[in-house]
């Protein structure tokens, strides 16, 4: 008797959140939109990417990228304050604007769901993520489209190409 198909389980959609207010939350409300979520802290040498990604955001948004904040605090204790204090940070500090989420981890046993599947044996760009500020691009479609080290800025040419290309591509079918 054959094996019957096995889920691909839950999308990126749907794996459960806290938004940075302690609210329940998921990525279904940005599906079909281009996203870039990023690990980010308020006490680390690349910080100052919040301008860079705030403006990515800007100038990208109504074309359909959401950029999507996820602080850490695994990289030398540099996100060690409560969420409010992460938002107060981000908003009089670097304006931001676009959606902040609960501190999680990105790595290590208790890593949460969404960055197991961002890092994870199934993504195309598997492995650990080694620092603050890790981008990744997923498409309209709920596929990971590239990942951008901590280093590459919202400012890097590859980095805008890759989000260009990914605003353009037609979508065909939102993953499930």
């Amino acid at each position: 008797m054959p094996t019957p198909p096995t889920s691909p389980g839950p999308s990126i959609y749907d794996l459960p959140l806290r938004d940075i207010d302690g609210q329940p939350a998921t990525l279904a409300p940005y599906r079909g939109r281009v996203l870039l979520l990023v690990n980010v802290a308020s006490r680390c040498g690349h910080t100052p990417q919040y301008a860079g990604l705030e403006s990515l955001f800007q100038a990208h948004r109504a074309a359909g990228l959401t950029v999507l904040g996820f602080p850490c605090n695994q990289f030398g204790a540099q996100e060690p304050g409560t969420e409010a204090e992460i938002r107060e940070f981000c908003s009089t500090k670097y304006a931001v604007s676009f959606p902040l989420f609960a501190k999680l981890d990105v790595k290590g046993a208790a890593i949460h769901p969404l960055y197991a599947a961002l890092t994870g044996p199934d993504s195309p760009f598997p492995g650990e993520i080694g620092w603050n500020f890790a981008k990744f691009l997923v498409g309209r479609d709920g596929k990971i489209l590239a990942r951008f080290a901590p280093g590459v800025t919202p400012g890097a040419d590859e980095l805008a190409r890759a989000i260009v290309s990914a605003l353009a591509a037609p979508v065909l079918k939102v993953a499930d």
